[in-house]
């Protein structure tokens, strides 16, 4: 990551040097392409605009929050975002809008994996760290999310992580989180698009603990059920079962029996 793409995700607490003086309404709507069963939950921040010396005690604003409890009736795909509001007297201006990107991948309140992706806005920005629109006037942030697969508890019950990178200009997937950078004057009447793939393949949350075969991945033995960690510790021949977060009792992930 570069130097300057750092400060820009670390700026946060800034008061910002850019700002509107005209009292104009403007926003932009923000919105997602994802994988079955995804959804995202989003903090827009905001700090005083050019040339305000005030202050406000809850200048930000969030979207599709509370995501888990009943994202299915109320979660919107499109938020419509204010690039400039007014609150407690204070003209504000955004600067950032923090993403939480969830997958769910079974029916109970904890199964989901999540991640983060962000949304960076300056008065200025180097060439080439700035969004491109379309002839449409939509931009696209990309990115690819992987499922990081483990077990849990003394039943070593499955669970999975989420983790997120972008993808870049050249369709490679990067080591940083989906991280789209824009200005200001961009962003009028603009569509600003999360594009989220699913990685084909998933991959142990961390090594030595699943081993590959033909047909999947199998669980290590370890010192035994009640083992929690499960490393092979160079034991590759004996394996455990474990249970699918639908209950069944399976040898072997992800097709459950070989």
């Amino acid at each position: 990551m570069t130097q300057t793409l750092r400060t820009l995700l670390l700026g946060g607490f800034i008061v910002l040097t850019a700002g509107c003086a005209t009292g104009k309404s403007e926003s932009f709507t923000f919105t997602a392409d994802l994988p079955p069963n995804f959804t995202y939950q989003a903090v827009v921040k905001y700090a005083p605009a050019k040339g305000e010396t005030c202050t406000a005690q809850k200048p930000d604003v969030g979207y599709n929050q509370r995501w888990h409890l009943d994202y299915k009736e109320k979660y919107k795909i499109d938020s419509e975002i204010p690039i400039y509001r007014t609150t407690e007297g204070c003209r504000l201006a955004i600067y950032r809008v923090e993403l939480d990107v969830y997958g769910a991948y079974g029916e109970d309140r904890g199964d989901f994996g999540a991640d983060s992706a962000m949304v960076i806005i300056r008065e200025q920005l180097e060439e080439q760290y700035k969004g491109v629109f379309d002839a449409t006037g939509e931009s696209a942030i990309n990115g690819q999310c992987q499922w990081m697969f483990r077990t849990q508890g003394p039943k070593r019950r499955l669970s999975k992580g989420l983790e997120c990178k972008k993808i870049d200009d050249q369709g490679v997937v990067t080591r940083e989180r989906p991280v789209g950078a824009y200005t200001l004057n961009q962003l009028p009447g603009k569509t600003v698009k999360l594009k989220i793939k699913l990685a084909d393949e998933q991959q142990p949350g961390w090594g030595d603990t699943w081993v590959k075969v033909p047909n999947g991945w199998k669980r290590c033995m370890g010192e035994g059920p009640e083992d929690q960690r499960g490393y092979c510790n160079g034991n590759y021949e004996d394996f455990s079962s474990f249970k699918m977060p639908d209950g069944r009792d399976c040898t072997i992930y992800p097709g459950c029996t070989e």
